[in-house]
């Protein structure tokens, strides 16, 4: 392959391999990562330097071709030789050219991890995957990966992309300050470790990392990393603080400020607080199918709790949890349940002190709650 020099060279090469693959299109998003191989042959994790989603063309194309991609979504394990090979083409390709793209950074990050790092917990090995299509199934564990990646790096918003099945695809490890062990011989390995004079610490034990080792995503703050899984969506000027949670496949759309929980498949509009110990209905568990979401400049009490989604500059008073079928007064003197609320605007919930029934009303502009402090969340 002769260098390029022109952007014209380069796009006629692209259009060259995508040509000579069958079934090629373009894929909803790619990646190629740094993966942890356990002795047993699972895959325990991978780092996705820079996930693409609609962009790097050109290596997508190179990607494409050195893995014979056949359109579907799909993952590949790179032996040296390919991964050399892909490293040479970028690097033959882009050198004399003005346009630069992430994934060339990418793999030379990755060769040169693969070659420089002595492994304590496994092999480390380079993969590359394919996501045809946004509404196609995690395939295993590589494109799983790829799929919160992409959350976290704020590429797809919570609930656009699927994750069905993704609990199957990922390997329960010991997370370590040495990266994942698989569980079956950690001790064994714990012990030879220590023997050689290092040291060990297990942060957990589960199937979904920490956000922070894999992506830390601009203008926000965490004060307890151990409380954000991989696949959270924290928007610029949030700020999660020491008792705030965060799931995968959930998370923020804007600046707010979390002291509460943010179960999977939830989404917190700009501008709200979840108060502390606030508990929001996830659908992981507990047989629920409805997704919730909070709307603008919303406020969860210290202590609450909802399963209905609210709207625009709504209140859920401390201590108060509103389940679907929590019985309601309404302002004309009626009872509903909660659920024929969801999702409305301008609403404050609480529990009347004197007769113990819970209540809605209509906020107005002269509500206490006038929304986040600005200077706490310029992150």
């Amino acid at each position: 392959m002769t260098e390029m020099q022109s952007l014209e060279q380069l796009k006629e090469h692209q259009d060259e391999l995508e040509k000579s693959l069958t079934n090629y299109k373009a894929p909803f998003s790619f990646g190629i990562g740094l993966a942890t191989k356990g002795s047993s042959g699972a895959i325990l994790d991978v780092l996705y330097p820079a996930p693409q989603l609609g962009s790097d063309p050109y290596s997508c194309a190179i990607l494409a071709h050195a893995t014979k991609w056949d359109g579907t979504t799909t993952t590949h394990e790179l032996d040296t030789e390919t991964l050399q090979g892909i490293e040479k083409s970028l690097t033959t390709a882009l050198t004399n050219v003005d346009y630069k793209e992430e994934t060339m950074t990418s793999v030379k990050v990755i060769s040169d991890a693969i070659i420089n790092t002595n492994s304590v917990n496994g092999e480390r090995i380079a993969v590359v995957s394919f996501i045809s299509d946004s509404s196609d199934d995690p395939v295993d564990a590589i494109d799983s990966y790829l799929r919160l990646h992409l959350l976290s790096s704020r590429l797809v918003q919570p609930n656009t992309i699927s994750l069905d099945g993704i609990f199957g695809k990922l390997t329960n490890c010991a997370w370590t300050n040495l990266g994942p062990f698989e569980i079956t011989d950690f001790d064994a390995k714990r012990l030879s470790l220590i023997a050689d004079g290092i040291e060990v610490f297990v942060h957990g034990v589960d199937k979904f990392p920490r956000m922070t080792d894999y992506v830390i995503p601009s203008g926000v703050r965490i004060a307890d990393a151990n409380r954000v899984r991989l696949g959270a969506h924290l928007s610029d000027g949030t700020t999660i603080m020491h008792e705030g949670f965060c799931n995968f496949n959930a998370g923020t759309l804007g600046a707010s400020m979390v002291e509460g929980r943010i179960s999977a498949g939830v989404v917190v509009g700009d501008g709200s607080d979840i108060g502390g110990g606030a508990s929001i209905m996830g659908t992981l568990s507990g047989g629920g199918t409805e997704v919730i979401s909070i709307g603008q400049n919303c406020l969860l009490g210290a202590e609450s709790g909802i399963g209905i989604s609210l709207g625009d500059n709504c209140v859920v008073e401390a201590g108060l949890y509103v389940t679907a079928g929590t019985l309601i007064r309404v302002p004309d003197g009626s009872t509903v349940k909660a659920k024929l609320l969801s999702g409305k605007d301008n609403l404050l919930f609480r529990r009347n002190s004197t007769t113990g029934i819970v209540e809605v009303l209509l906020r107005g502009d002269n509500s206490s709650w006038q929304g986040l402090n600005e200077e706490l969340h310029d992150n």
